[in-house]
């Protein structure tokens, strides 16, 4: 039912536009919140109170009946997998349980890169790892330095859509908020020529990710005189500029461009360690296919260094003296485009009110995660929700703060669009993993069992603890469940040799093909989720007058939260 977005991500793509109406976001977004409110017992329940609170009971009786004797495949096939075309029940299914898996799959935006879509594929990573387990054929391997395979796809397929981006809208700026140690910004920078500022609150990654820079400077220079030709490194204005600083979600979009601004949290850039280098520019014209080198012999390995699908367009000589002096005034600072890769929690709503209210913003790219610590008004500090490194002071910067969901007023005023802390954090698992979980019959479906039991016997000592963090003990599906308690127990201080009643520990383990079938409801539910809280976003985009695409770039058994929200302002 729901119709995906979808643009390809590759160069010869068209330019962004939205065939989603905004009647059409409406009139899902009330799909989703009767569906989900409808069935919110299932999103706000936790596994490891399926025998304390009895889960199971809660199940209409018909569904009990059909679902308590399927075995892990099926559980797998008959529900998770909608591209399962071949269903073969063992039993005939009441209406009402096929409708809820129906309406879960029909509602859910469809998470399948454009390339994968309608097929299943046996290989959980994406083609470009086939030759190698841990490197990306498609990414230059000083690109792939420091990064691992899935950080690897992701920064490509982002990098690639954010240069798209800056093309349509003219922009050679990008700012990259919550660049970590950078990878993703040193892909825009040295591997497609824009010029981009990158933003990390932890003053150690950002100072990582600049000594990533110049080590890779100090390669492309060796490989430069290895080769004895010459090729073109980046001019000072396409060296990343690196600062340290949390972007505060109560903070106003002018607070925001004067962040940018304060040369005070700038972290020095990288220094060419080979000597001086001196600066050379390019004579291609922007619409050529460049390579960025210059030599008699034939395509140099410096070349393939950097792209093998000429991912480095624009590669210039660093000049170590001066950049471009910045002008004091707000409404002087140059526009840009405004990206976040896994832009944690609130700061993704945040990002998206920066894009929609700051005039320089002129496009976003917006890929979120780690929805349990977004902002309502029924949770306004959940657990995880990130603190500023200082404590705030008044400012006249400030502005009202509003909480990251919902951010548009048509599903604030829905009924039943409120999303439980539980619900929005069930949105972040990782659904094509279980499947394949399920598929193979993992030993590791066991651990929610185990720790439900846990649960049982804990509360039987403390009634009054409920839910106690126990975090993950290691290879515990391979432990019998006395291992796994003697090693939980002290864990939320209980001993160790707690008595535990080992009738009721069989009669519990038996009903382990319970509690998969049961967190696998859930699981269905998550995709739903999550695509109520991001069409939320499209629709706060839509009322302040921006058209938006949702766009699951990333391979999901690869990379999970693989959406990614695209917004381009109308042309002045």
């Amino acid at each position: 039912m729901s119709k995906q977005l979808s643009v390809s991500a590759t160069q010869d793509v068209e330019e962004f536009t939205a065939t989603f109406t905004a009647q059409q976001q409406r009139d899902l977004a009330k799909r989703l919140t009767t569906f989900l409110s409808q069935y919110s017992h299932l999103t706000d329940s936790f596994i490891i109170e399926f025998f304390t609170e009895s889960l199971w009971q809660t199940l209409p009786s018909s569904w009990r009946a059909v679902l308590q004797d399927l075995s892990y495949p099926q559980t797998g096939e008959l529900l998770l997998d909608a591209s399962h075309e071949d269903r073969r029940y063992p039993s005939v299914w009441p209406l009402s349980l096929l409708a809820f898996r129906a309406t879960a799959h029909a509602l859910a935006f469809p998470r399948e890169c454009r390339p994968d879509q309608g097929r299943v594929t046996a290989s959980v990573k994406p083609d470009e790892f086939l030759e190698n387990q841990s490197q990306s054929s498609l990414l230059g391997h000083i690109f792939r330095k420091h990064v691992k395979p899935k950080k690897q796809h992701e920064i490509r397929k982002l990098g690639m859509l954010v240069k798209q981006l800056c093309d349509q809208t003219g922009c050679r700026r990008v700012v990259d908020v919550g660049s970590g140690q950078g990878h993703l910004t040193r892909f825009l920078s040295f591997g497609l020529g824009l010029s981009v500022t990158a933003i990390e609150a932890d003053h150690t990654l950002a100072a990582m990710a600049s000594r990533y820079d110049g080590e890779l400077l100090w390669a492309l220079e060796k490989e430069k005189h290895k080769k004895s030709c010459f090729f073109q490194l980046p001019e000072t204005h396409s060296v990343p500029r690196h600062m340290a600083g949390w972007v505060n979600p109560k903070a106003s979009w002018e607070a925001f461009i004067k962040q940018l601004k304060d040369a005070n949290h700038v972290i020095e850039g990288p220094q060419a360690s080979s000597g001086q280098i001196k600066k050379r520019r390019s004579d291609r014209t922007q619409t050529s296919q460049p390579d960025g080198f210059s030599c008699d012999s034939k395509r140099s390995e410096s070349e393939q260094m950097l792209s093998e699908e000429s991912c480095c367009s624009d590669v210039r000589v660093v000049s170590e003296e001066g950049g471009n002096p910045e002008e004091s005034r707000l409404q002087d600072y140059p526009d840009f485009v405004l990206t976040g890769l896994h832009a944690c929690g609130d700061l993704s709503a945040t990002l998206l009110r920066h894009f929609v209210s700051c005039p320089q913003v002129r496009g976003i790219t917006s890929v979120a995660c780690c929805y349990m610590k977004i902002t309502t008004k029924e949770n306004p500090t959940p657990p995880g929700l990130i603190s500023p490194p200082t404590p705030p002071t008044p400012s006249t910067d400030s502005f009202h703060f509003e909480f990251g969901y919902p951010m548009s007023s048509w599903v604030r005023g829905l009924p039943g669009h409120q999303l439980s802390y539980k619900a929005r954090e069930g949105a972040c698992h990782a659904v094509e993993d279980y499947v394949r979980r399920l598929g193979e019959e993992s030993e590791q479906l066991r651990t929610h069992c185990y720790r439900a039991i846990l649960e049982m016997f804990i509360r039987d000592t403390r009634p009054d603890l409920r839910r106690a963090g126990i975090q993950t003990i290691k290879k515990a599906h391979l432990l019998p469940f006395t291992e796994y308690a003697r090693l939980g127990l002290p864990r939320v201080g209980l001993p160790a040799d707690l008595p535990l009643d080992q009738e009721r520990v069989e009669a519990m383990l038996k009903q382990q093909n319970k509690v998969v079938v049961y967190f696998t409801l859930s699981l269905l539910l998550a995709p739903v989720v999550e695509t109520l809280v991001l069409l939320d976003r499209m629709i706060y985009l839509e009322e302040n007058g921006v058209d938006s695409q949702l766009i699951p770039l990333f391979n999901p058994n690869f990379s999970p939260r693989n959406f990614v929200l695209v917004a381009v302002k109308p042309s002045r």
